[in-house]
């Protein structure tokens, strides 16, 4: 092994990788409970096939275009790694290889367009969903990825290595980038057919539970993970990622209970989501009281912002834009308010003595992303819708798109019709006088049936 490897953060990472990989099954159980119930199976499949499309695209340039040599201003790296050429086995990132932690980086790239498809659930084609996951994983997330993520003394991304934007796990790179994204399409989709006015309630929320706490489990190593090293910022990042979603959780279920006087199983869902989102790009710069008070806000913030499609009039079918476009901009912009600066970043927020520098770096890291991925999403949405057609037909889109698009149901409905008389079974042994008049008083008793029932029986089903 090369000078500097270390077994235990390979397996750390590793593992990590392994968890952030469930979360994108976890957050199709999430999605799917949500939606009505004639888009289960959709909703299952466009998140699974983000799955197969990204890994194929990461080897062939995904990684050299995010984390190769920068090749232009912080904003792109070079194709060096194509086909991940080059990268040898004892090649090493920190003390892993690179190997390890192209793999970690890929579950990040995979999950990042699957938050989008919340946002267009029940009207989207299945064949341009597939083009839209490629295309934008290609022009967004890579670029962002790129300006977010890579650090090269200086010479890294530009976000990151020359603004100084602190991003630990992407609430930047892949909250806000996904969460505008996902408004951007809600827009040029259009709303559902029944939008504001016929019932659009989950059709499972015990299948919401499951996926938000696979989410949960999953998301120790998206954060904690992020370390790249089994330390003490690791377990900084884990506590703060426990703590902040307990909190939002809190913040959203209060929020919720002083609003419409209850509180919901999917408000509990939502709110734990939203903390886990907010905590993301500030687990590895506060302190766990600072983790509280995020997850309190993002709660609360994220609660009363998935009302404003409603006010605004945009079809964000299941909240994404009010969880992680807003929850993922929270989180980052407070990191400006409550990095400590003895976590796993120098930079001091403001109420540490920082003064505002860093709350205005924040800011422009989130203005960036935003932008450059409102107006790539868009236009790519618009070029598919007007070439192929990316929403399905109304006639599709009432009847069910399952059924249209997959051929296949959710759940089977139909109930199995048991034969009337029913047949009796095969005596095994000679009848006694008992049994003989047991079997004259069944048979007088399904002659009397028939006749009540008519010509055509009765149906038992």
């Amino acid at each position: 092994m090369p000078e500097g490897f270390s077994a235990a953060d390979t397996a750390f990472v590793l593992i990590g990788a392994a968890l952030v990989m469930l979360m994108t099954p976890g957050l199709a159980f999430f999605y799917g409970g949500m939606v009505r119930v004639k888009s289960v199976l959709n909703m299952l499949a466009m998140n699974f096939v983000a799955l197969a499309i990204v890994s194929v695209l990461w080897v062939l340039y995904g990684y050299s275009l995010a984390f190769g040599t920068d090749s232009f201003a912080g904003l792109i790296g070079t194709p060096d790694h194509l086909g991940m050429r080059g990268i040898g086995l004892d090649d090493l990132k920190g003390s892993i290889p690179v190997t390890v932690f192209a793999a970690f980086q890929l579950m990040f790239a995979v999950i990042t367009p699957a938050l989008i498809s919340g946002a267009i659930a029940d009207r989207a084609r299945f064949t341009a969903w597939v083009l839209f996951v490629a295309l934008w994983d290609t022009v967004v997330y890579l670029p962002v990825a790129h300006w977010v993520f890579f650090t090269d003394n200086g010479n890294g991304g530009w976000l990151v290595d020359r603004v100084g934007v602190i991003d630990f796990a992407g609430g930047t790179a892949v909250h806000v980038d996904a969460g505008v994204a996902g408004l951007a399409l809600c827009l040029v989709l259009g709303r559902r057919i029944g939008f504001r006015r016929d019932p659009m309630r989950p059709h499972s929320l015990p299948l919401v539970m499951l996926g938000s706490g696979l989410l949960w489990f999953g998301w120790f190593g998206f954060n904690a993970g992020s370390a790249l090293a089994a330390d003490g910022v690791a377990g900084m990042a884990f506590m703060n990622t426990q703590v902040a979603t307990a909190a939002a959780m809190i913040g959203w279920l209060a929020y919720e209970k002083t609003r419409r006087g209850v509180f919901t199983l999917l408000g509990a869902a939502s709110g734990a989501v939203a903390g886990l989102v907010a905590i993301t790009p500030a687990c590895g710069s506060v302190s766990m009281l600072g983790a509280i008070a995020i997850g309190l806000v993002a709660g609360v913030v994220c609660c009363a912002a998935v009302s404003l499609k409603y006010r605004w009039g945009f079809d964000d079918s299941l909240d994404v834009v009010g969880v992680h476009a807003i929850g993922g901009a929270v989180g980052s912009l407070l990191i400006g308010l409550l990095a400590t600066g003895h976590v796993g970043q120098s930079a001091k927020g403001l109420f540490y003595g920082g003064g505002p520098g860093q709350l205005g770096k924040q800011a422009i890291g989130v203005a960036a992303v935003a932008v450059y991925s409102f107006a790539i999403s868009w236009l790519l949405g618009l070029a598919i819708q007007r070439t192929i057609g990316f929403r399905v037909s109304p006639k599709t889109e009432t009847v069910g798109i399952d059924q249209a698009e997959h051929a296949e149901t959710a759940y089977d409905f139909t109930r199995a019709r048991i034969p009337w008389p029913v047949p009796e079974e095969p005596r095994t042994r000679p009848r006694g006088p008992a049994g003989h008049l047991m079997g004259a008083l069944r048979r007088g008793l399904r002659r009397n049936s028939s006749k009540k029932a008519g010509p055509t029986g009765t149906d038992a089903g």
